[in-house]
């Protein structure tokens, strides 16, 4: 029994996770590593910005963001890290959002996408995370990424 409900939540992660993959590789025309690694570094960003309990309604309501995460390029923030991390360190809601954005400018590179797609994947993942959580967790997600 143990096991088959453990299969089951599988299927269902997996189901999940590729309806989100299909949604990127459609609307942005990336490959599925690329959306893989993209909405990882998104979902990787939340889980460093948002309190335990903000980001475990968020992973909750989209269990397949723990799998995402781990898809996102490893370190190497690189200059557009550093410029995030000076613009963080200025402090204010403009250098926050500044500072967000450099950071996943950098993952982003190393997936071979230009910089500025970053900003063509958040609507896609807030809407897959509102379809899956509600309006109260993609609000949780939409105050990281603003």
């Amino acid at each position: 029994m143990v096991s088959f409900c453990h299969d089951k939540r599988e299927r269902i992660l997996q189901h999940e996770l590729m309806e989100l993959i299909q949604q990127l590789t459609q609307g942005l025309g990336v490959d599925e590593s690329q959306a893989k690694g993209g909405a990882g570094l998104i979902f990787k960003m939340a889980q460093e910005k948002l309190g335990d309990g903000e980001f475990a309604q968020l992973a909750s309501a989209v269990p397949a963001v723990s799998g995402l995460i781990g898809e996102a390029p490893a370190g190497g923030k690189g200059m557009a890290g550093a410029i995030g991390g000076l613009a963080g360190a200025l402090g204010g809601g403009k250098a926050s959002q500044l500072a967000n954005m450099a950071a996943l400018a950098g993952g982003f590179s190393q997936l071979g996408l230009n910089p500025g797609m970053a900003s063509k994947f958040v609507p896609i993942i807030l809407s897959f995370v509102q379809s899956k959580g509600g309006d109260g967790v993609k609000d949780i997600l939409a105050g990281v990424l603003k």
